[in-house]
């Protein structure tokens, strides 16, 4: 028997082992297969409409639909709709940096580098697409011919959206007027398809009216609706998170995917009378890392996180400068280690968190940010968790639990990242704006690595609140001593 369940045993390994080779090489063999499966997700490749639309909350799965729709026609292998040789599409996005972070980034996981045929960057390696910004993308198709998808944002103007005949656009998030009705024009002589997956954060615009409200009486206009539970995908544990850390204005198009007015602060949460805190002596044993989101041109931010006995968080300290080289921030960097009596290891190096994007070699240096920083004794990790709202979900959960109070506390000499607080509005999707941002990226690189903060069940009466307060101010003031 103990001979028949090794080999059992090692079957199974072989199976699992094959499966994880299967899912590393071509992730679209497992798009939406299996006995869990997104009906509406389903819904939206069948259609026979060309003109489709998705409304989706955050995490909802419509970026998905966006993204496996786009390289099924590319690659001639649509299961419900004509296919051809060579296909020509673009993927249109509100901004670069959101077209590397959301559309781009999800086209590269399904899609199996031996499908590619060319690469072309905007900015950044071919050999490492992820990390810049793509241009076109080349796809052999399975016909014999080759398939083109272009990346565009709707930054650059109406005017680069003119001149091409195209077999399908695909907008992940709500375009402006004029761009979507001048790639509406792109699509007419090949009667190709317009489709778009978004979360309807703008209010009541022409989206509304001429896709939702279908105002025109277009025949082949549909769209469907996508929610958290509508992802059979998407863990029980996560919709509760999710919908514990958002105001109740925003669970109507965060969570359902419909139309509301106006957008708001990322972080409401955030009180400075709770969570910024007069600085006081740090115990060493609560020292934990540094996070850094780099900058040359752009600010370098990077702040220093303690944790204490009960899990909560302390950013204590930081450095904020742009338009300075590496020499300038490493040496900072040291400089504010040495005065907070900050952890080395036995070669005198700190550790820190840093955005992945520091991997990426430029065409100024030979070496990669990452290579630059730990030749100046600073070990950066650059496997961060770069899920923005996913994030925002966890920073939310340490700003507010059921007591009133926080799990996170900035002390007051960290201006940039208070100041950054007050000025973090959403744009549009699952992202904020990109503008004034490089504090709350590396706050959400380091809060991901930390587990989340214990459910408070019981409520503190005010007794208890002043005596926990009460605890906090003698324990800080003996460190001062």
């Amino acid at each position: 028997m103990s001979m028949q369940r090794e080999e059992i045993l090692k079957r199974i390994a072989e199976i699992d082992g094959e499966l994880k080779k299967r899912r590393e090489t071509n992730m679209l063999n497992f798009y939406n297969v299996g006995r869990k499966k997104h009906k509406k997700q389903l819904a939206f490749h069948k259609c026979k409409k060309r003109n489709r639309w998705v409304f989706g909350g955050n995490r909802s799965g419509k970026t998905e639909c966006g993204a496996v729709e786009c390289l099924w026609i590319l690659r001639g292998i649509h299961p419900y709709r004509k296919n051809r040789r060579d296909a020509f599409g673009w993927c249109v996005s509100l901004s670069q940096q959101v077209q590397r972070d959301v559309a781009q980034a999800k086209i590269l996981y399904y899609l199996p580098k031996s499908w590619i045929a060319d690469i072309v960057m905007l900015s950044g390696r071919r050999d490492n697409p992820a990390a810049g910004i793509v241009d076109q993308i080349k796809i052999k198709n399975v016909f014999g011919g080759i398939s083109t998808l272009g990346f565009k944002s709707c930054d650059q103007g109406r005017e680069k959206f003119q001149g091409s005949s195209l077999d399908f656009v695909w907008f992940d998030e709500e375009p402006p007027r004029d761009v979507y009705e001048e790639c509406v024009m792109r699509v007419m002589d090949r009667r190709g398809d317009i489709f778009g997956t978004m979360t309807p954060l703008k209010g009541r615009t022409f989206i509304y009216n001429e896709i939702y409200m279908n105002v025109r009486k277009n025949p082949e206009i549909w769209h469907e609706f996508m929610s958290w539970e509508d992802n059979p995908f998407l863990p029980k544990k996560e919709i509760e998170l999710l919908g514990s850390t958002l105001e109740e204005s925003a669970l109507d198009s965060r969570k359902y995917g419909k139309f509301t007015e106006g957008r708001g602060l990322v972080y409401p949460e955030f009180d400075e009378k709770i969570h910024v805190i007069e600085p006081f002596a740090v115990p060493v044993e609560w020292q934990d890392t540094i996070s850094v989101d780099p900058g040359l041109n752009n600010p370098l931010s990077a702040h220093w996180y303690c944790v204490d006995w009960d899990g909560n968080v302390y950013v204590v300290a930081e450095h904020f400068a742009a338009g300075r080289d590496i020499d300038f921030h490493a040496r900072a960097i040291h400089e504010i280690s040495d005065r907070l009596g900050w952890k080395r290891d036995s070669a005198g190096r700190v550790r820190a968190l840093i955005d992945s994007a520091a991997n990426q070699r430029t065409l100024a240096s030979s070496k990669s940010v990452t290579e630059l920083f730990s030749e100046r004794g600073i070990l950066v990790n650059p496997n961060v968790d770069k899920d923005v709202f996913s994030g925002i979900a966890r920073v939310k959960s340490f700003l507010k639990r059921g007591n009133g109070e926080g799990n996170l506390y900035v002390f007051s000499n960290c201006v940039n990242m208070i100041e950054e607080f007050g000025k973090y509005f959403w744009a549009s999707g699952d992202t904020p704006v990109k503008r004034d941002d490089h504090c709350m990226d590396e706050l959400r690189y380091y809060i991901m690595t930390r587990p989340l903060p214990p459910k408070k069940e019981h409520v503190e009466t005010a007794v208890e609140r002043d005596k926990r307060k009460r605890i906090m101010r003698l324990r800080r003031k003996s460190f001062d001593e």
